[in-house]
């Protein structure tokens, strides 16, 4: 599996769409905040990373922020048709919740850059 490349004026990104870019040393999340800012997370701080399946009830409604005080979503307008979220542990009580358009190539740069390993389906999301 290739891992889609997208160049910027400064950095080659391992990985891009509108909404989760993976650099060289941080998974960047856009719109993380309500002003609209970036969340950057670099790759030694994710601990471990989980796949979910989005529904109806869990996950695909739920376009930015959370009901659930543990998980924090991105804004992405896109997440009601997209399948499957990453919940990110990054040692904090909140968890980012991200949705990219490519989730198997997210999981790949995770796994190696932040030396997860193979990174589990844990089937139904959360209620974000």
């Amino acid at each position: 599996m290739a891992w889609n490349r997208c160049n910027d004026a400064t950095v080659a990104n391992l990985y891009q769409d509108q909404r989760v870019t993976c650099t060289d040393d941080a998974v960047v999340i856009r719109w993380y905040y309500l002003w609209g800012g970036d969340k950057r997370i670099p790759y030694t701080s994710i601990r471990s990373a989980r796949r979910v399946e989005l529904s109806a009830l869990r996950g695909k409604p739920r376009i930015w922020g959370t009901a659930n005080l543990r998980y924090w979503a991105n804004l992405d307008p896109g997440r009601p048709g997209k399948l499957m979220a990453l919940i990110l542990d990054v040692g904090k009580a909140v968890r980012p919740y991200i949705t990219p358009d490519d989730v198997p190539a997210v999981e790949e740069v995770l796994r190696e850059r932040a030396g997860l390993g193979e990174i589990p389906f844990d089937g139904a999301s959360p209620v974000i």
